[in-house]
């Protein structure tokens, strides 16, 4: 064996003994680096003839590709095997079963309103929707509210800027003034039936949203949700609102032994006017009174700013705090965890 030969032996033994990445940039070093085997070689040719150089040039290329060779598998081995221990630490056993990613679902004052929606609807009523920010003469002045009503003030009512001094916009502070744009818009599209004399369809309608006001505590928030209803015609009478919202409770809280209770009260829309409470007659509740909404006859002056006439139209409105009825459905204690946003709570619904 020849020098050439035994370099390459030599570099072949050791890069094959090293381990890791480092241990082989040693290795390459002994032959290839600026001091190693190969190099002192192809240095020394400087004293040969020309000839020499031709013959003895490449040999030494010859050796040093062959080292180079030996350099580069072994570079690619290292890689390999760090390749093969990674994917063997991150293997996944394709075995087990897959993780199915989570469902939403509706929000628990969501299916609130929507099985709300669908008992009204099932009675004849519909769903209308109006501005969240509101004109002051939707929300209280068509409604027969005084102007130096308290909710007025800015202790109750959300102001936002547009409008006038006399005629500000707010955030409404219930759904009451759909009930008013729907019933004018009612008005018009049967104008054609009143002005040939003949009767007006009914007014049958909900109007279940987001309301504000400056309030927050376990049971007010100043975002909530309301339902008002309005149902107005030639001859509906009290004993109506009293049967209505009867069968509706009874239905909403799946409870045929519920009591409803209509305790007089004062709204400046309605008159006559009354608090409903209800009551039921087993479970945690039972035995005491709640009270859910406010109701009464529509009054005459908000009869007249939906443009019908007080003296051949009657009717009743209600309204109910959706939260509250939601509350009351699911047993929940504090308004605040709808509002929350935990997922611990909020998947209980799902």
């Amino acid at each position: 064996m020849n020098e050439l030969d035994a370099i390459v032996s030599s570099a072949q033994s050791a890069f094959a003994q090293a381990s890791t990445p480092a241990d082989l940039e040693n290795a390459k070093a002994r032959f290839l680096g600026k001091t190693g085997s190969i190099t002192e070689l192809m240095k020394g040719m400087a004293a040969l003839s020309v000839e020499e150089k031709k013959s003895r040039g490449a040999a030494i290329n010859v050796a040093k590709q062959a080292v180079e060779a030996a350099l580069n598998a072994r570079r690619q081995a290292l890689a390999d095997a760090e390749l093969n221990k990674q994917l063997q630490a991150e293997a996944l056993d394709v075995t087990l079963p897959g993780r199915a990613r989570g469902t939403g679902g509706l929000h628990p004052v969501s299916l609130t309103m929507e099985r709300l929606e669908a008992i009204f609807g099932s009675m004849g009523f519909e769903v209308a929707q109006g501005p969240e920010i509101e004109a002051d003469w939707f929300n209280f002045t068509a409604l027969n509210t005084p102007e130096d009503h308290p909710a007025r003030s800015m202790h109750d009512t959300f102001y936002v800027e547009g409008g006038s001094a006399k005629a500000p916009n707010l955030l409404r502070t219930h759904t009451s003034p759909v009930q008013v744009r729907h019933a004018v818009q009612h008005v018009k599209q049967h104008k054609a039936l009143t002005d040939a004399g003949q009767p007006m369809p009914e007014i049958r309608v909900i109007a279940p949203g987001r309301t504000y006001r400056v309030d927050s505590d376990a049971t007010h928030s100043p975002m909530f949700h309301q339902c008002e209803g309005l149902w107005i015609g030639e001859n509906v009478s009290f004993k109506d609102l009293k049967y209505l919202f009867t069968e509706f409770c009874r239905t909403f809280f799946e409870r045929d032994d519920l009591v409803l209770r209509f305790r007089p009260s004062f709204f400046p829309f309605t008159e006559p006017s009354a608090e409903i409470d209800i009551q039921f007659q087993s479970g945690p509740l039972a035995g005491r009174w709640l009270e859910v909404a406010g109701s009464g006859q529509v009054h005459p002056n908000v009869v007249r700013n939906m443009g019908l006439d007080p003296e051949k139209h009657i009717g009743f409105a209600f309204g109910m705090g959706l939260d509250r009825f939601t509350m009351l459905r699911y047993g929940v204690n504090d308004l605040r965890l709808f509002f929350d946003g935990d997922i611990r709570f909020l998947s209980q619904f799902k």
